[in-house]
Formats: structure tokens, C-alpha cells, sequence
């Protein structure tokens, strides 16, 4: 089988930048640096082994017993190149052709966080401006916040929530903010790191336990021990600060103390997120021009059925509602949350809004909802609700409705993953 342009060239950069490491000598990438010194988008990538792909069956990623199907010739440059940092991964255990998968880094040259603690809200005042973003998340009746300032810089944070092992994930290039339940299948709570690889532009997460590879969007395995799980979703709301304040004024938030000297509070991906720009590693997924590519958009997949709600339409209806699935959902948009793709610094960013679907279902009651001066108002008591889904005045003061997993993301990746998501702005855009 003939080897594509774009493998070849792979493989020659892979074999040259090899030589350039080797020469500067490397570097340990879980050891704290300073922002100078972090990963950029545009991070160099260095092969592990100059040894060519004909080794990829024994040094690095491991074939044995009982494996998957042969490597193709181009997937063998992949494993060879891209998969030898993980020596317990069995490459040919996949779900997905490896030429789809992309450098971004080596691994743990982002180091993911374990468990560093919380620190109270008023110590995170002096780090956090009210409209920044952090992702909220509620478990057994304990809520902590996660500022994306400091995802920006780790993507990956193992924790514990409400007696729940966690993860919680941000990917810049996609702005995908997911979170997950640690556990797979048995109940066995693994730990997960940035693997430095890509797939459409997504990050592909790790386990160090099995060095199984996880899609962050999808949450499946695609390569490894573990190949076709999935981790379970966790409900989880992109908030501003003051938003999950007034919500959850008893709730904790991540440390900043994360043993790292970063710029937290600063962005180096800046106008990444303007409309009409490209994406820093290649996409290969297909273009669906029912949207620009950088729209953010809330999507929910239910029984295999997906919708998307841009947040374009969002911001000029307040609400809107569709049938995920089977079951109603209601989508609730409010100004005040920053992007932390725009400028330099995130407290002087642009105000995208933020979004959350929830149940309209409370008590056995459908509730109907509409905005009213820019307040989200049900129909049935006048109640006024929050972003979180929370009354915060009328009849249903202190009420909340059941979230359902949504996520914000660009519509470019989250259509590359459903390519037959509806979206749901007022018109009728099926999937091309």
C-alpha cells in the first residue's frame, strides 16, 4: 500500500525533529516551567524513536497476543511515530484508522492535574474577574468550579465531586468542556493525561493505567485495552464566576495553587476563536457550511439523536426548546461569561454569553419558558430562572431543574463527530 504525501512528510519531519531533540538534549515536561517555556498550539513535535516504523511492533506501542487487526503500511508509520510513547498500548486494538489520529505535542507536555485541592471563593476573588469563565459542577449535593484560565493551560483535571472520581476536560482548539465519570466498565477509577495526539483537531486523552486513548468529545476509547467503552458524561454548566457565586456561594473552586508556574489569566490562543479562521493542526473532517466553523454552539445527544443550538440563535431568543431523542429539552443562553480564545488576557476578552439544556419537566409539571426584557420567565408562574436552571425569583424561588449533558463547542468539531445534528435556531437546518 502506497504511503500518502502527507505520511511521508510526517515521517521524514518525525525523523528530522528526532535528531533536533535528541541534540538539544530533551526535557521534563512534568516538571513546573516557565510560561515562556509552555506548550503553545504550535508546539514542536518530536518523535521518541529514530528507529523507523519497521520497530513499531516492538519498541514503544506493543503488539501481543490475542491482538486486533495488522497495521496497514501507513498506520504502521503512525504507531511508529506517534504511539511509541505509550508502551503498554497495543495500536492494532482500534476503533478508527491511526492516519486519523495527529501530532500535537509529546505527552504530558500539557501536564493533566491530580487531585491538587480547592481553595475557598474569597481566596479565588483575587485571581478571578466576576464574568470569567468556569466550568460548574454539581454531584450529591457538593458544587465546585474549575476557571477555564487554568484548563487552558492543563486540559485535564482528575478530582473527586460529591464522592464521584471526576474528569474534567478542556480543549482549546475545539473549546469542548466536558466532564466525565473517572470510572470504566467495573468500576476501576483510572486517572487520565493529555496524550499530545489529535483527531480533528480534538484532544485525545489517556489513562495511565492501561495508556488506553480516550476521544475527549465522544469519551470513547479508539485505541487500546479498552477499545468501543465510553466514559460515562456528567452533567456540567460554562458559567461566569459570578454566575456559579450566586448559585453556589458554600461551593468550592480548583486551586490555582497547581504546583505549575503558568500564566493563568492569560491566553495564548488569541482571535482563535474569530469567525472565518482555521484551526492550528489540520482538520480533515468534513465542512458542514450550515454554520461558520468557529460557532459556538450547545449541543445534546440523547439515544443517538443530536441538535445543536447556536449561539448566535441563543443570544437573540434567550430560550429555545426542541425533542432530543424523545425527551423535551430547553435551553437557556445569558450574557456576561468571556471567551478565553479572544485576547491576551481573559478579563479583557469579548462577553460570548454562556448556555445550559436542562428537563422543563419540575415536579411532574411541564414548565414552558420564555424571556421576558432578557430574563428567562416560565409561563405557568412568572418565575425568573438563571443560566444554571435555578429560580431565583417568583413562586419556584430556590427550584432547580434536572441538567441534561450538553456541551459548548465549535461547530466544526462537534459536527465532524454528528455529522447528522439538527440545529435548532427558529428555522428548519436539517443535516446536509
Amino acid at each position: 500500500m502506497a504511503l500518502s504525501p502527507r505520511t511521508l512528510l510526517s515521517a521524514s519531519l518525525a525523523l528530522l525533529l528526532a535528531g533536533v531533540v535528541a541534540c538539544a538534549g530533551g526535557g521534563d515536561a512534568q516538571a513546573p516551567a516557565a510560561p515562556q517555556a509552555t506548550p503553545t498550539p504550535a508546539a514542536t513535535v518530536a518523535a521518541s524513536s529514530a528507529a523507523g516504523p519497521s520497530a513499531a511492533a516492538t519498541d514503544g506501542a506493543q503488539v501481543r497476543e490475542g491482538a486486533g487487526p495488522p497495521l496497514s503500511a501507513a498506520e504502521q508509520v503512525i504507531a511508529w511515530q506517534s504511539l511509541s510513547a505509550f508502551p503498554l498500548l497495543d495500536p492494532t486494538l482500534r476503533s478508527i484508522d491511526l492516519t486519523e489520529i495527529d501530532f500535537g505535542g509529546r505527552r504530558d507536555e500539557i501536564p493533566a492535574l491530580i487531585e491538587i485541592g480547592t481553595l475557598s471563593q474569597q481566596v479565588m476573588d483575587r485571581f478571578l474577574v466576576p464574568d470569567e469563565p468556569v466550568i460548574s459542577v454539581e454531584i450529591n449535593g457538593e458544587a465546585r468550579a474549575y476557571p477555564v484560565q487554568i484548563l487552558l493551560w492543563h486540559e485535564i483535571v482528575n478530582d473527586t465531586v460529591g464522592g464521584v472520581p471526576v474528569l474534567i476536560s478542556y480543549c482549546p482548539l475545539c473549546n469542548s468542556a466536558i466532564v466525565f465519570d473517572r470510572r470504566v466498565a467495573g468500576g476501576e477509577a483510572r486517572t487520565f493525561g493529555v496524550s499530545g495526539l489529535l483527531r480533528m483537531s480534538d484532544l485525545i486523552m489517556y489513562d495511565h493505567q492501561t495508556e488506553t486513548l480516550w476521544q475527549q468529545i465522544s469519551g470513547e476509547a479508539i485505541v487500546g485495552a479498552d477499545v468501543g467503552q465510553r466514559l460515562t458524561f456528567l452533567p456540567s454548566q460554562t458559567v461566569s464566576w459570578q454566575e456559579f457565586r450566586d448559585a453556589f456561594p458554600d461551593g468550592l473552586v480548583l486551586s490555582i495553587n497547581t504546583g505549575y508556574v503558568r500564566n493563568y489569566g492569560g491566553s495564548q490562543y488569541t482571535e482563535y476563536d474569530k469567525p472565518g479562521t482555521g484551526t492550528f493542526f489540520p482538520f480533515e473532517g468534513a465542512e458542514d457550511g450550515r454554520l461558520d466553523a468557529k460557532e459556538r454552539v450547545l449541543a445534546v445527544e440523547i439515544d443517538g439523536d443530536a441538535v445543536a443550538f447556536p449561539f448566535s440563535a441563543l443570544a437573540e431568543h434567550i430560550v429555545l426548546e426542541a425533542v432530543v431523542g424523545g425527551q423535551p429539552v430547553v435551553a437557556f443562553w445569558q450574557p456576561g461569561t468571556r471567551s478565553v480564545l479572544d485576547r491576551p488576557l481573559i478579563a479583557e476578552s469579548a462577553d460570548v454569553g454562556a448556555a445550559a439544556a436542562y428537563s422543563p419537566e419540575l415536579d411532574g409539571r411541564r414548565l414552558s419558558f420564555v424571556s421576558r426584557d432578557g430574563a428567562i420567565v416560565d409561563t405557568q408562574t412568572g418565575s425568573t430562572w438563571s443560566v444554571l436552571g435555578r429560580a431565583v425569583a417568583g413562586p419556584l424561588s430556590g427550584a432547580a431543574l434536572t441538567p441534561i449533558v450538553a456541551g459548548n463547542h465549535f461547530w466544526f468539531a462537534w459536527v465532524a463527530f454528528e455529522p447528522e445534528t439538527w440545529i435548532v435556531d427558529g428555522t428548519d437546518r436539517q443535516p446536509g
